[in-house]
């Protein structure tokens, strides 16, 4: 079990801030070259869209060391701190996620843009709840809606895990439409197994 969960934090260290790093690659290259099933977004809310890909990165590269045991323990603080810049982080992203989601709409289709509409809904929800639990010292329910906050953050790394797959088996479009869904309801189905099986009084 030790190895098992030593596996899962190094996984989580490497994807969260190998996928944030790669996610800003558009600065270097350009969102044409970089990310050009994207290019839709510029025709829109072209600013939202600048939010979204600049902070939810953010909101990522926080995560591994927000879930980290050793960093509450050692250094608190910190760990406040990351919080908030985490919050904010997704409350610009998550909002501007809103913003941008008809946009998906009409590229794609509503099935895509109701997905990400509601991830984003999702993710503003679960996080608000966390911060306002952790506000008040309730640490149980504050690392219960955290989990569920880190599991839509983690959409980032399952979506481009997805996506190539879908769609090169179903197309750019259907595939689109399906990653909108796929990258983050089973991460939050998984969050919610994982809660139920914690004992009662302990979410992490």
């Amino acid at each position: 079990m030790p190895a098992f969960s030593k596996l899962n934090s190094i996984l989580l260290w490497t994807f969260s801030l190998l996928v944030a790093l790669v996610s800003w690659r558009f600065m270097v290259f350009g969102v044409d070259v970089s990310m050009p099933a994207m290019v839709h977004h510029l025709d829109g809310a072209k600013l939202a869209f600048y939010i979204h890909i600049i902070c939810a990165p953010i909101a990522l590269a926080i995560l591994p060391f927000q879930l980290s045991p050793k960093l509450r323990k050692t250094r608190l603080g910190l760990h406040r701190w990351l919080g908030r810049v985490y919050g904010v982080a997704i409350l610009l992203a998550g909002v501007a996620g809103l913003i941008i989601a008809p946009d998906a709409a009409t590229a794609t289709g509503a099935v895509a843009g109701l997905g990400f509409f509601l991830l984003s809904a999702a993710w503003l929800v679960t996080t608000g709840l966390a911060i306002w639990h952790a506000i008040g010292r309730r640490v149980v329910q504050h690392r219960q809606w955290i989990i569920r906050s880190a599991a839509l953050t983690l959409a980032a790394v399952t979506l481009r895990i997805e996506m190539p797959l879908l769609i090169w088996g179903f197309g750019f479009e259907t595939g689109y439409q399906s990653v909108a869904w796929l990258c983050w309801v089973p991460n939050l189905v998984l969050a919610e197994w994982y809660l139920r099986r914690q004992p009662w009084g302990v979410a992490a």
